[in-house]
């Protein structure tokens, strides 16, 4: 049954059959990449807008064994996304792919960059 969700900017989004997220407006999409669950999430996560991205990482674990989160659109995180990973990680095998400069910094600052699975494309960290 397709659930509905909304998007990390508070616009609505739906969840059609098979494991595709369409977007009304583009900041989270998911998709399958060699037996794992991508979730590509674009723009800013903080306190405000991580729960989107929350209820799409949790259902891509719930379907897939992997889970790769393109992390190449994200322009702003702060400790949430941190927190988000963490129990992500903690619950699937999660992977990161592609995480722009200020991620980066704040995994290796962390040191979740020892912790979860790194790849510069998504093709890298469903790999890896």
């Amino acid at each position: 049954m397709p659930k509905r969700t909304g998007n990390a900017d508070g616009s609505a989004g739906r969840w059609i059959e098979g494991s595709t997220h369409v977007l009304d407006e583009p900041p989270l999409a998911q998709h399958a990449e060699s037996g794992a669950g991508v979730v590509a999430a674009r723009g800013a996560y903080d306190m405000d807008s991580i729960e989107p991205l929350a209820d799409a990482l949790a259902t891509a674990a719930r379907r897939h064994r992997k889970v790769v989160l393109d992390a190449s659109g994200i322009t702003f995180a702060d400790s949430t996304l941190v927190n988000l990973l963490i129990l992500t990680h903690q619950s699937t095998d999660l992977r990161v792919a592609a995480p722009a400069h200020q991620l980066q910094r704040i995994l290796q600052l962390t040191g979740l960059d020892t912790v979860l699975k790194i790849g510069m494309t998504v093709e890298d960290a469903a790999a890896c």
